[in-house]
């Protein structure tokens, strides 16, 4: 056993901002064409936004700056450059093949109900709590000493002073029941005011740690915001996350970890274990081609803002029960 360490973004944190309008962007051409292929990336900060990608759609009125400044406000100025999907990948797409090469990490453990590592839940939790009263940008994170207390709490938000943080963190405190050192970090560099693209600039993907399991487990390395389910490094991470649930349950496990590795324009997966309490064995019972894990799932629906606020597992998605 060792220190266990879990940090918590809030929505209006920067790169939480470009994840949250990448997948309003596929969400808006979702509601009226589910065949949409759709891989939108979001580079934002100072009071500009560019978005650009690759979209094929028999949509064409989606109103992707109405979208932005929905989400970062009509202060922004928005630059958009949009293409159509590379006839090149679509041509490995277009058969059921995957929409790209990569290796796909599931993971559940009897941790928490949520089946998270509980330094990942108490990070989330705290950041929730806070921001429900101040949904501005913020930040959290816990650490868990070797032997299961917490050894500290660390929680910077912009418009709270600190002592009215350091009284809203003491009460989750309370409400969770949490013991330890408990070494308190309220707003370290001091109070603050301007945060989210005023004060920094973000970047759609850059909360992988974040939006998987938490530094504790490996990830496959792929985005997932703004990308359909043809892209597997989205469709496949939530089937593997399925697949470890699954396993977690019905073998009574501890821990499960699921590895899936695929190959551009090739339906089946190169890889396909599954690790229960240490032991592998190769994963039966599932249909893991791109189509597949979409029909299973039902991935071709617009369900994918929510996913980009607190992370893509534990929130209660398909993919968690």
């Amino acid at each position: 056993m060792f220190y266990r360490t879990a940090e918590s973004v809030s929505p209006k944190h920067p790169d939480k901002l470009c994840d949250r309008i990448s997948d309003a962007i596929l969400d808006a051409y979702f509601k009226k064409d589910p065949n949409a292929r759709v891989a939108a990336e979001v580079c934002g900060g100072h009071g500009k936004v560019f978005v650009t990608g690759e979209i094929t759609s028999t949509v064409d009125d989606v109103d992707i700056p109405a979208i932005v400044k929905r989400i970062a406000g009509d202060y922004v100025k928005v630059d958009t450059n949009i293409v159509k999907q590379s006839p090149e990948i679509a041509q490995g797409v277009d058969t059921g093949g995957a929409g790209d090469q990569g290796i796909m990490i599931g993971y559940a453990c009897d941790e928490t109900p949520e089946m998270l590592p509980r330094e990942v839940v108490l990070a989330r939790r705290l950041n929730q709590f806070i921001y429900k009263k101040y949904p501005y940008d913020g930040k959290t994170q816990v650490t868990i000493a070797p032997n299961g207390s917490i050894d500290s709490i660390v929680a910077s938000f912009q418009n709270v002073p600190h002592d009215e943080l350091e009284k809203l963190v003491r009460e989750f405190i309370k409400k969770h029941e949490l013991s330890g050192k408990l070494e308190l970090h309220i707003n370290p560099a001091g109070d603050w005011n301007q945060g989210g693209f005023e004060a920094d600039a973000g970047l759609t993907g850059r909360k992988l740690i974040v939006d998987n399991y938490g530094p504790r487990v490996a990830i496959g390395g792929g985005c997932y915001s703004g990308k359909d389910p043809s892209k597997v490094d989205r469709s496949a991470a939530y089937m593997a996350r399925r697949i470890a649930v699954d396993y977690l349950r019905n073998r009574k496990a501890h821990e499960v970890l699921v590895r899936l590795a695929y190959a551009i324009g090739y339906a089946e997966p190169l890889e396909k274990t599954v690790i229960i309490d240490g032991e592998p064995e190769e994963i039966e019972g599932y249909d893991l081609t791109p189509n597949g894990i979409i029909k299973h799932l039902d991935l071709k629906r617009p369900i994918y803002e929510k996913t980009a606020e607190y992370g893509h597992y534990g929130e209660g998605f398909d993919w968690d029960k």
